[in-house]
């Protein structure tokens, strides 16, 4: 599934062409994808500018002239791409497809742009979604009510993990990946920010908080390394992995400075340390780390 990053790097690659643009006509091939769509979402959004797009958690949020926001989730393997006038006549050739890696059968949505732009909404195991609510109920609906801070931005400090840290006997990797806690940050990059922090995944989370309920000096490098763990992430376009690609169609390249996941049995990189990447099964999910230097 497409991380914080992934979801960003296709906002940044959007904004130019949707913000400020009028939907002049939008196309909704499909009843459904993961849930139904909204009722008459075609005619609702037709004639309707977006004022400005921006991103909660991994929610694409396009804020719309009348004061609803189309709130997108790109799901397991949903993607948009920007198409111009011309690009779209080739898009019944099969040498496009292959090209650019997006079969149309499973263009879902696309969004026909007053400046003859358009962009498609490409899901193949359709576990994405659309929906439309009024900004004024945004921050109460389900999707957002309980989220927690973004790991960009000054929200996320030392002080506000040791609050939420204290007393916790979870694992430290299953406490940073709480959405209640830290909203958007998944498991590719949680992996990354405790090695680089050089954390043991299994440790409780409680530990690097002190007994007066302060952060431990490991708890405030934690927070270093996750927010420039994620920003070096969306600099790099993101981690293409499965179906994630920009929206103008290139890739990311993150996963090319992976230090931890998805390098079991590979040497350790950390300077003098000797050891070899593990991956363990946490709560479902795999866990990639060094034993020798993580503590």
């Amino acid at each position: 599934m497409p991380e914080l990053p992934e979801v960003e790097t296709v906002r940044l690659g959007l904004q130019p062409v949707l913000e400020n643009a009028t939907i002049e006509r939008a196309e909704v091939r499909r009843k459904n994808l993961r849930f139904p769509f909204p009722d008459q979402l075609a005619d609702r959004l037709a004639g309707r500018q977006v004022v400005g797009l921006g991103r909660r958690a991994k929610y694409l949020l396009a804020d719309l002239d009348d004061g609803m926001v189309l709130v997108m989730h790109l799901g397991m393997s949903g993607s948009f791409r920007v198409v111009s006038e011309e690009e779209q006549h080739l898009i019944a050739e099969e040498s496009f497809h292959l090209a650019r890696g997006k079969r149309p059968q499973h263009d879902h949505v696309v969004l026909h742009l007053s400046s003859g732009t358009s962009i498609l909404y490409n899901d193949p195991r359709r576990f994405g979604f659309f929906d439309l609510i009024a900004r004024v109920t945004l921050a109460e609906h389900p999707y957002f009510a309980k989220l927690g801070v973004e790991p960009v931005g000054n929200a996320l400090s030392a002080d506000y993990l040791a609050e939420k840290f204290a007393g916790k006997k979870t694992p430290l990797k299953s406490a940073l990946l709480d959405q209640h806690i830290i909203a958007g940050l998944g498991n590719i990059y949680v992996c990354e920010a405790l090695f680089r922090s050089g954390l043991d995944p299994r440790r409780s989370a409680g530990t690097l908080v002190t007994k007066t309920g302060r952060p431990s000096a490991k708890l405030a490098l934690l927070t270093e390394e996750i927010r420039a763990t994620i920003a070096e992430a969306i600099a790099a376009g993101g981690s293409t992995l499965r179906d994630h690609t920009r929206a103008d169609g290139s890739l990311g390249y993150f996963q090319h400075r992976f230090k931890a996941y998805d390098r079991e049995g590979d040497a350790c990189t950390k300077e003098g340390c000797g050891g070899t990447i593990e991956r363990i099964t946490q709560s479902g999910r795999s866990t990639f780390f060094c034993a020798s230097c993580q503590k």
